[in-house]
């Protein structure tokens, strides 16, 4: 990671531990005001502590023209990118995603789409509904590897994270803790309650935390889903297609729903905010896996309305290759952040506790 930015963390870190204005703003500054030294793993944690809700930087009296120039959201914005970049397996990948997201996005899209289609054009199709259009045993021989590698990816990225931020042997309390905070994203609430300023700095919304809410529970509901109709086929021999009143169509619908919203929320309030209180250089990567997600989210909902027509079979490539591209660009985009937050947590809880015991 750039020296550069670490120390310009470090310093804002330092000032803030002095002022301790923002005491009870969010995660951060509880575990920001139990270290007097911070090592380049402690500032490594803070960052992936921070949910860049930004109320800090609208509440500081020390940001510019002040000569102590803090932007702390920005400053662990960054260092966060560049953790992500040098803990990713393989790193060259996150880098070139983060700086170029909306591109590469878009690119294995298309070019997925077009392989799926060339698949079906040298005759790999087989079955009814969507298995007209592609097997069954073509999907599974695509999607297996590509929902393992991201599995793999994450794995090597965590360990190397965990070890950076000196994490120690998970307790139950610690998971049961971690997991209660990421539910209720409780620090997009910020410590009074009324939300964040990542929309207007002159008030405090949570229209950012809700947004996160509905692309979690969404995605959730749509792997769920999957896990279903997964059990139906292999367990019950039960073959999609699946009615409307089946498990998969009940738990896809709404989570689809909730990922379209969601992410087209966030989209907006990504439009609407203040870049240069963020990692601007980042900001084509995340709002590239946003876009993805929602094509994803979209092709799926409309995928079974017109199922029965001569589109079916473009439609199906064109949201085969949005997934493919998701599982694969995953452990390199925003979607990494979601397991990354949940071991800072779980470390937070760990150092909560080391420090209670004291």
């Amino acid at each position: 990671m750039p020296l550069d930015l670490i120390q310009e963390a470090r310093r804002q870190a330092e000032v803030c531990n002095a002022c301790r204005y923002c005491e009870g703003y969010c995660s951060v500054f509880p575990a920001l005001h139990r270290e007097r030294f911070f090592s380049d793993g402690d500032i490594t944690q803070l960052a992936n502590l921070c949910h860049n809700c930004r109320g800090c930087y609208y509440a500081c009296q020390y940001t510019a023209p002040h000569e102590f120039d803090l932007n702390l959201p920005r400053a662990l914005a960054e260092v966060r990118r560049e953790s992500w970049e040098d803990h990713a397996w393989p790193a060259p990948v996150a880098r070139l995603f983060h700086t170029n997201g909306t591109l590469i996005a878009a690119a294995c899209v298309l070019g997925f789409a077009l392989l799926f289609l060339a698949i079906r054009a040298i005759g790999s199709a087989g079955g009814e509904g969507f298995y007209a259009a592609l097997s069954h045993n073509a999907m599974v021989a695509i999607f297996a590897p590509a929902f393992l590698f991201p599995l793999a990816s994450l794995a090597v990225s965590l360990r190397r994270y965990w070890k950076t931020v000196g994490g120690e042997s998970i307790h139950l309390s610690h998971l049961t803790a971690a997991f209660q905070m990421v539910a209720k994203m409780k620090d997009l609430a910020a410590g009074h309650g009324d939300g964040c300023n990542f929309e207007e700095e002159d008030r405090f919304s949570h229209a950012r935390r809700y947004a996160h809410q509905l692309v979690m529970f969404g995605f959730l509901l749509c792997f769920a889903a999957t896990s279903a109709g997964t059990v139906l086929h292999y367990i019950f021999d039960l073959h999609a297609p699946y009615g409307i009143f089946s498990l998969p169509k009940l738990l896809g619908i709404p989570g689809g729903l909730m990922l379209v919203c969601g992410t087209a929320w966030m989209a907006k309030l990504k439009l609407a905010a203040d870049r240069h209180v963020g990692d601007q250089s980042a900001w084509g990567g995340e709002m590239g896996f946003i876009l993805l997600l929602f094509l994803v989210a979209t092709s799926g909902l409309v995928l079974p309305v017109l199922g029965g027509t001569d589109l079916m079979p473009i439609l199906l490539a064109l949201h085969l290759g949005a997934v493919l591209s998701f599982f694969l660009l995953t452990p390199f985009t925003k979607m990494a952040h979601g397991f990354y937050r949940l071991a800072a947590l779980i470390r937070d809880a760990q150092a909560k506790g080391q420090a209670e015991s004291t």
